[in-house]
């Protein structure tokens, strides 16, 4: 009874949050069907480790570079719009890539040229997304919302890449295609959420303008502690670029295998944003998020340690498991923190803060992977992530003691 109780009392996500959700669950899946059967495909072409770090580093360089005026973009027009542009953009990706697989004229100049349309895309949708998600939900529902945002995305990351490896062996062609259907999806789910007002007035852009998300985080010890433990923390820690070379030299398995062993960490946060979205954190958020990031690197020394495919995906869904929770506490702290007329410029420095991790962290784990071997370099990025959490708890003890979210 008590439990049905509690269930009832929990207010139901808006309509227009649920129409978010798709935006999420489709233009998710699609994205991450491209990614593993883009990284599947350099590998193959090329051979190289340096390839495949050279992909992520495409991806970042023009997020670097764009998504900070992104951030100014978002606060000035309509979100939706913004979204459904970057959706757009990876869906001309996505049929390229379908045609000239198919075709048989797909070689690594054309894959490394449309990762920098993806990093152009990203650069648009990540500030876009963040910004819009507060403004469709009560403030005191956001830590349900962003929980249940989490699941919905760990579902798109968990099936993405399973059936993107399993559609490879039909050949690229099929993967693409699957992915270019999926953003459609994604793209009519956009257009459907309600119009909201931009924030900002329409002020002249100027420099302080444009970085004040900049000012605003550096001014906020406990979200930049946050932010920036994140950062290093994946940037040093994160192996995704080098999944196809464990799939095919360490694990000794197929397409299908990388598949499984990109949407492992998924299932992990899937079960983990569940969690947290029926059960917030109460207290200690501070030691929660610090905990999360260590087991994070420890997890990842064990999947740089496993020789067997089983061990190696149980792993990595610690890793995604741990990572959640980091996760969810950071987007919670910055969003709850920050006003709704920078929310655009904010959520534009915490996407570069994100795509630093992913994106340069890949290209950080191909170079080294070049020198020490696969699992060298996710070793000596392991042992960087634990490093980072004892410095980071000298550095801003004010984020260790943190209580509440709020």
């Amino acid at each position: 009874m008590a439990a049905a109780a509690r269930t009832a009392a929990r207010p139901s996500l808006p309509g227009d949050f649920r129409r978010f959700l798709w935006v999420r669950l489709a233009g998710t899946a699609a994205n991450q069907m491209l990614l593993v059967a883009l990284g599947w495909q350099m590998y193959d072409l090329t051979s190289s480790a340096w390839d495949l770090g050279l992909v992520g580093l495409l991806q970042f360089v023009p997020a670097l570079l764009l998504t900070i005026p992104a951030g100014q973009l978002v606060d000035r027009v309509d979100r939706r719009a913004v979204i459904a542009a970057s959706l757009a953009l990876q869906a001309g990706v996505a049929g390229v890539l379908g045609a000239t697989s198919a075709t048989g004229i797909v070689g690594r100049e054309l894959i490394l040229a449309l990762a920098v349309v993806i990093g152009v895309a990203r650069a648009l949708q990540m500030p876009a997304q963040q910004a819009l998600a507060p403004t469709l939900v009560e403030p005191a529902m956001l830590p349900q919302a962003l929980a249940t945002s989490s699941s919905v995305m760990q579902v798109a990351i968990i099936g993405g890449p399973a059936l993107g490896g399993f559609l490879y062996a039909l050949g690229g062609a099929a993967t693409y295609g699957v992915a270019f259907a999926l953003l459609l999806v994604a793209i009519g789910a956009a257009a459907s959420i309600r119009r909201r007002p931009a924030a900002a007035a329409r002020a002249p852009v100027t420099l302080a303008s444009l970085f004040a998300g900049f000012g605003f985080i550096f001014r906020q010890k406990v979200v930049l502690g946050a932010m920036s433990l994140d950062l290093f923390a994946v940037l040093l820690g994160g192996a995704t670029a080098l999944l196809p070379m464990f799939a095919k030299d360490v694990l000794d398995t197929g397409a299908w295998g990388l598949g499984l062993l990109r949407a492992a960490p998924a299932a992990g946060a899937f079960l983990t944003g569940v969690t947290l979205a029926h059960r917030p954190l109460r207290g200690r958020v501070g030691g929660w998020m610090f905990g999360s990031v260590a087991v994070y690197g420890l997890a990842t020394l064990a999947f740089a340690l496993s020789t067997v495919f089983v061990l190696s995906l149980l792993a990595l869904a610690v890793s995604g498991a741990a990572d959640t929770v980091s996760v969810i506490i950071r987007q919670t702290l910055v969003q709850l923190e920050t006003p709704d007329n920078m929310r655009g410029r904010v959520s534009a420095v915490n996407a570069t803060f994100i795509g630093a991790s992913n994106q340069l962290g890949e290209f950080r784990a191909g170079a080294v992977a070049a020198w020490l071997g696969p699992v060298g370099s996710v070793i000596v990025g392991a042992l960087g992530t634990l490093l980072v959490v004892g410095l980071w708890m000298k550095l801003f003890p004010s984020l260790v003691r943190r209580d509440r979210l709020a």
